[in-house]
Formats: C-alpha cells, structure tokens, sequence
C-alpha cells in the first residue's frame, strides 16, 4: 500500500514536469520549499474545496522535514529534497518495516492469506473492519461499508475495531476510545454517529446528533482508557511502536489473531479479505459469506469508489491505499 502511495505521488509531481534527476541540485530555503510543497500538494493531491498548509520546515538528513496540516487534525510528517524537486510524503524506518516480517514468519499458521470472496459461510455473517479513525483510507473504506451495514441491518454482526497502534497524534487516541465506547455502550447509534464525524472529523456535533449518553460515554471511556492503558503509553515514548506511533491495544488480541498490518483491515466469518471498497463490492463480498443471502443482497447500491479522507462530496480512483 506504501508503494502505491508513493508511486502515485511521484507520478503526479513528474507529470507536473518536474525532474527526478539533477546533476548538479540547487539548495533552496525552507521558506522556498515550504511555498513549493503546498502549491504542490494544494493544486495536485488534495480534493476540492480542501487546502493543505506546511507548518514547520527543518533541514534533517540531506533531506526538508516538514509537518503538513491536511485537514484531519493531526499533522503528516513529509520531507522535500533540497532543491525542492522531489516530495516524499512518508518516510519508512527500516527497522519499523523489518518488524512485521519478523511477526508475521513466528505467527504464519495463525495467519489467513487475503481472499477476494469468503469460502467460511454462515447464517449471520461476523464482519470485522479494522482501520485507525483518521487514516484518510480507514475513512474511504467506513464510507464504502455504512450504506451496506444499513441495507443488511441485523443480517449481519458488524464490528468496527482498531489497528494497535495510531499514526495520527494524540486526536485519533480519543476517537477511537470514543468510537469503541459508542459501539460497547450504544451500538445501535454507532452508524448515525459515524455517518456524521466521516462528513468532517468533528466530533461534538455528531454525539448530539446521534444521542449519545455522554455520562455514559465518558465513563466507558475512562475505565477503557485505564483498562488498556492508553493515555499512559502515549505518555511514555518507550512504548511506540518503532519509537514513532503510540499503542492502541483494545482489539491488539484480534488484531494479532488475523495479522492486521495496518488500515483498513477486512475480516468477514474470521478469514481476512481484499476488497475493493466502493458499496457495491462490499455488498457483494459480505453476502458471499451467507450461507443463503437474504433479499437485501441485491440491494442496488453505488460502485463509485468514495475519496479518500474526510467528506462525502468527492469520488476517488483508488481501492488500495492504507496507513502502515
């Protein structure tokens, strides 16, 4: 999912003309490269009615660091060559890459290969997304899988669960104790509460309008926040996950049960699955785990690939992009 990020972003930047290649590169300013980067990413990758800003531009490893504020409330580390002719919106540490091979040879006979339908049928089927709450793909695939959670109703038991660590800040830890509390303590509101924050990341607003006990909220959220010691491990740097990500560990059990690398994660009656993740393919995969698929199956529902990120006034291209 990496390689496809950055691919599409390098295609993008040489379309815009520029060359990959200079004999002999020029070094701007930070205020250059920072004036560079959000034209570029304002004018090429970011939607509509979107704007993009850099917030903070240092020299480190040959190489621009920058914090980039896209809108979803928590900032995107990114770094820029020197000469401001290459952008590389995610740096990858070696060691954090190396990792998940290492767990994923000692744990393989747990592990399930990714499946494009679901040979495990059931009567009811058990449909499990795992995503982090602001990753611009866990959004796209919540977007997607919503109008097939209110075509099959109670058809089907849907989960919304959690990756184990968080790549968005301080912000995305809340929202999942948030979204989990929601689920654990009113689940029938789950749906409406999350129709409302995918529109744009606000939370407040959408506990109103969903009806969410908030006395009853904050104290689920308390207790889970002690259980699972969140707050505690975001607060001690030694615990991160390759000394960058805090720990998310309320669905960590699962999330080693099916190999869960990052988000979004589908798992449908326990067998792990690829989907593309417009409406239309979700419904198709999820009714390809009944052991008889209801009427509702037929539902006609849209193939239009939602954007990624926040908003539901935008279509995107790609199925395959994620937060690793």
């Amino acid at each position: 999912m990496k390689k496809t990020i950055i691919l599409a972003f390098a295609l993008a930047f040489l379309a815009s003309g520029c060359s990959l290649i200079k004999e002999k590169p020029v070094v701007i300013t930070p205020e250059e490269a920072k004036a560079k980067v959000e034209e570029f990413i304002n004018t090429t990758l970011m939607q509509p009615g979107k704007k993009a800003a850099v917030k903070e531009v240092v020299a480190e490893g040959g190489l621009y660091k920058m914090m980039v504020d896209i809108g979803t409330g928590a900032d995107i580390e990114s770094y820029a060559s020197l000469d401001g002719t290459k952008f590389f919106p995610q740096a990858m540490e070696i060691k954090k890459a190396e990792e998940p091979a290492e767990q994923e040879n000692t744990s393989a006979s747990n592990s399930q290969p990714p499946a494009a339908n679901v040979s495990a049928k059931s009567d009811k089927p058990v449909v499990e997304v795992f995503v982090m709450s602001h990753c611009p793909y866990g959004t796209q695939i919540e977007k997607g899988i919503l109008p097939v959670v209110e075509a099959l109703g109670d058809k089907i038991d849907f989960q919304l669960k959690f990756c184990d660590y968080a790549m968005h800040g301080e912000i995305e830890l809340n929202e999942q104790l948030r979204q989990y509390c929601i689920q654990k303590e009113e689940p029938e509101k789950l749906i409406a509460y999350l129709s409302c924050f995918l529109q744009d990341g606000k939370y407040e607003p959408c506990l109103a309008e969903a009806g969410i006990n908030n006395t009853t909220l904050q104290a689920c959220v308390k207790d889970t926040d002690q259980q699972y010691k969140v707050t505690e491990k975001f607060n001690d740097k030694s615990t991160w996950s390759g000394g960058k990500y805090p720990a998310f560990d309320v669905n960590k059990a699962d999330v080693n049960k099916y190999s869960i690398s990052g988000s979004p994660g589908l798992v449908i009656n326990g067998q792990k699955i690829q989907s593309n993740r417009d409406s239309a393919s979700l419904l198709s995969v999820i009714c390809s785990g009944f052991n008889e698929a209801p009427a509702e199956c037929v539902a006609s529902l849209s193939t239009a690939t939602p954007s990624a990120g926040f908003g539901f006034g935008a279509t995107g291209a790609d199925s395959s992009g994620g937060c690793e």
